[in-house]
């Protein structure tokens, strides 16, 4: 019996400590600010050219970030944004090639795969690593 007490102590120590890892990646405010570290932000842009993005990545509850490589653009939705999950596959439908600001993004459950919701696009703050000094 002692040796079971000794295997349930360390899951549940394992599943605390997995489950602080968890709660310190979940912080939306603290993995935007590691995205955007040594970054300036520039003024904020109406549109970006979509087929140019590398990619985006959704911070819970906060914004999209659309990745263009040297430029990361972020953007914090007019509204809708409280529902954002990291989770979700973001649908963009576009008239041509660019993205704009009061574009709808719709949000898609990756498991169940039905449509959640949506969100109104706002600007686009741009953030770029600063010339190095001369």
């Amino acid at each position: 019996m002692p040796a079971l007490i000794k295997i349930l102590a360390l899951g549940i120590a394992a599943l605390v400590a997995s489950g602080n890892a968890l709660a310190a990646k979940d912080d939306p405010a603290t993995e935007l600010a590691n995205m955007l570290k040594g970054r300036v932000a520039g003024p904020p842009v109406d549109c970006i050219s979509l087929p140019q993005a590398q990619g985006n990545r959704v911070i819970d509850h906060t914004a999209i970030v659309y990745d263009f490589g040297p430029i990361l653009y972020v953007n914090y939705p007019r509204g809708g944004g409280a529902s954002l999950d990291s989770d979700d596959i973001l649908l963009t439908k576009t008239f041509g090639t660019q993205l704009c600001k009061l574009d709808i993004v719709r949000t898609i459950d990756r498991a169940g795969g039905f449509e959640k919701g949506f969100v109104s696009l706002g600007a686009f703050i741009p953030y770029k690593r600063p010339a190095p000094a001369k």
